[in-house]
């Protein structure tokens, strides 16, 4: 069964649609069979994965009871679309609709090593799904003023879902996102965060770059496109695999790492 994980954010622009697509694709060449699920209306995960804005089917029409979830892959990605929203408020009226997400899964967890499921940029039920059909959930927030709060948000609904919802749910670890550690502000912003999260906060950082707008532009992955930077990215998957259990698999990410950013 694969390990499922979803990555939130309490607001947008946090970088996070951006880490999921280059956790998928760092975790794809050592071999890993992932599927990326897009569970944000604005569909930009399908964008970095090339799906058209008007392809079909979509996530949309898994959770609608439409197709079975296996049967709207799209290149490695469950893509949503606009569409997305009218969902959302049809699955607000109906019973058990926090786990139409889990049930719609059930049989691509059989097929893949790992699903990453990129959840809305709020807390609302599209984000509560994506908790109830995961095993761990893991937050991104960028290097700011505010960062702090965002979190302890977004923990609220991860305890909210765990005691209520999904009581084997484990908070994987908060990633600071965006970050010129240049900066006074985003140091302190990262240390905040080690003072109130300590053990959960991971030592990558990814750092603040116009190189990853440019790399999306392109199609190109980061990792290639300036491997420095997708440095960051490599030792995020590292720790992601360590905290669940990918021993393995962190094997082959040491020599991809040898590989792409020589030492």
């Amino acid at each position: 069964m694969a390990t499922t994980i979803a990555v939130l954010s309490q607001k947008g622009g946090t970088g996070k649609t951006t880490t999921v697509r280059t956790l998928a694709d760092v975790l794809a060449r050592i071999d890993i069979d992932v599927l990326a699920v897009d569970l944000d209306p604005q569909g930009n995960l399908s964008d970095y994965f090339d799906v058209p804005a008007d392809a079909t089917p979509t996530v949309a029409d898994v959770l609608d009871g439409r197709v079975r979830a296996i049967d709207a892959v799209h290149d490695g990605v469950l893509p949503a679309n606009l569409g997305l929203a009218e969902s959302e408020v049809i699955l607000g009226g109906k019973m058990g609709r926090e786990m139409t997400l889990k049930r719609a899964l059930r049989e691509a967890k059989r097929r893949y090593d790992l699903i990453l499921i990129d959840c809305p940029p709020s807390l609302g039920l599209l984000t509560v799904n994506a908790l109830v059909a995961a095993d761990y959930a893991l937050l991104s927030t960028e290097a700011q003023y505010f960062s702090l709060q965002g979190v302890e948000q977004a923990l609220e609904l991860i305890e909210l879902a765990t005691e209520s919802l999904h009581p084997d749910l484990e908070w994987l670890g908060v990633v600071l996102n965006i970050a010129d550690l240049r900066t006074v502000h985003s140091r302190e912003a990262l240390q905040q965060l080690r003072e109130r999260f300590d053990g959960k906060v991971f030592d990558a950082v990814i750092r603040q770059s116009i190189r990853y707008a440019e790399s999306a532009e392109r199609g190109v992955s980061i990792v290639d496109y300036r491997p420095e930077l997708g440095a960051d990215y490599l030792a995020l998957a590292d720790e992601v695999l360590e905290r669940v259990g990918f021993d393995d698999e962190r094997e082959r990410l040491r020599a991809l790492r040898s590989e792409l950013v020589p030492a």
